[in-house]
This record gives C-alpha cells, sequence and structure tokens, in this order.
C-alpha cells in the first residue's frame, strides 16, 4: 500500500487524541517528544481532508494547558525532593544542570518563564512542575500557561498547516520526507537546549569556584 493512501485510513480521532495526549504528558513533566508529534500531526492535516486543524489545535491547547496545570500541582505538593527524584530516574532530562538552567530562567523571567518555556524544548518540560516547586501563585502561573499553549500549540499548528497547504503536491509524493524534516526540527532543537544547558551549568560551577575564597596560608 502507498504511504498516502496508509494516512488516509488513520483515525482522525486517533490523531486528536495522541496529540493532546503526548503534549499533556509532557507538559505534566514527562520527556516526550510533544513538538515532533505535534508537527506531524499538523503536516497529516495538510494533506487529508478528513482531519480538522482548528480540532488539531484545540487539542494540542487543551493538552498543553491541562498538562502543565497537573504538572504544577505536582510540583507545588512534592518541592525539591521531588526534583530529586526525576533527577535520579531520569538523570538526562532532569539532571542537576537542567534544573539549574530551568531555575535560572524563572528568576530572569518570573511568571513569563512559563509562556516562554513553551517554545524551548527543555524548559517545556520543566514550566508546570518547577512553578509549582517555587510557589508561583496560581493566577500568575495560569495566565502564562494559557496564553503560551494557545500561542505555542495554535501557531505552531497554523504555521506548518499553511506551510503544508502551500506544498500539499509536493508532500502528497513524499510525505515521508516531510515527516522526517519535522522529527530532524524537533531531534535538533533538543540538541541545542542540552548544550545551551550544560554550557550553562560549566558557566555557574566556574564562577562558584571563582567566588570560593583562597586558602590562608601560614608563615613557614
Amino acid at each position: 500500500m502507498h504511504i498516502q493512501e496508509w494516512l488516509e485510513t488513520v483515525p482522525a480521532i486517533a490523531v486528536y487524541l495522541l496529540v493532546g495526549g503526548v503534549i499533556g504528558l509532557e507538559s505534566l513533566g514527562i520527556p516526550l517528544p510533544g513538538e515532533i508529534v505535534l508537527v506531524s500531526a499538523t503536516l497529516l492535516a495538510a494533506t487529508q481532508d478528513h482531519i480538522n486543524p482548528y480540532v488539531l489545535a484545540a487539542c494540542a491547547i487543551a493538552g498543553a494547558i491541562i498538562g502543565d496545570s497537573i504538572g504544577y500541582l505536582i510540583g507545588r505538593k512534592g518541592g525539591k525532593p521531588l526534583l530529586e527524584w526525576l533527577g535520579r530516574k531520569f538523570p538526562k532530562h532532569f539532571g542537576p544542570h537542567h534544573v539549574a538552567t530551568a531555575e535560572r530562567s524563572f528568576q530572569k523571567w518570573g511568571m513569563w518563564a512559563v509562556f516562554v518555556g513553551r517554545f524551548i524544548a527543555l524548559l517545556r518540560i520543566f514550566a508546570g512542575p518547577l512553578a509549582g516547586v517555587l510557589k508561583m501563585p496560581y493566577w500568575k502561573f495560569l495566565i502564562a500557561n494559557v496564553l503560551g499553549g494557545i500561542v505555542w500549540a495554535g501557531g505552531t499548528v497554523a504555521v506548518i498547516y499553511s506551510v503544508g497547504k502551500v506544498a500539499e503536491e509536493w508532500l502528497k509524493k513524499f510525505s515521508w520526507l516531510g515527516l522526517l524534516a519535522a522529527v530532524l526540527f524537533g531531534l535538533g532543537s533538543l540538541v541545542v537546549m542540552r548544550i545551551k544547558a550544560k554550557k550553562a551549568e560549566a558557566a555557574r560551577a566556574a564562577a562558584d569556584d571563582a567566588a570560593q575564597p583562597e586558602p590562608v596560608r601560614t608563615a613557614d
């Protein structure tokens, strides 16, 4: 069966649930490729008439807002021990340097770190739980969470769908190339964020070492 014919058999409800579920779990604090799934599903909607982009965007927005809210509640209840436990279970995603980078983002931007975090692969996982751990007032968190979910999820669907419709004929012939490009884009953004997180942690460690007083020398 040709890939285009196979894609036509994918139920729309399955796509909606997959997008909302994966983005919700990622926003809750579980490291999943939410951005890759959203971009791939939007490209699929651009070539398949039975998948409604408005419904897709609504499911993505709902998943983002609900997932972040649950993550906030978990973080508020679990506190710092929760981050330490996650660091032991998922050292590649919740290691000390990742947490340090996310905390600096919150110190710099305050409630808007939740909004900005939507557009950064690594911070997107941290935003909800960390806001709860840091005891951010819920009304501030909710405003940034709702705005971030709408702009990020809705904006991603709008942009990718528009591009996909323009190149619809190309995508129909080479659908796998479009999906591959989306996957590479998502992985690339994650790699860049990890590199930045490691550099930030190295800079912090160097600053801490420089701040330590020199040992007092005693006369012989």
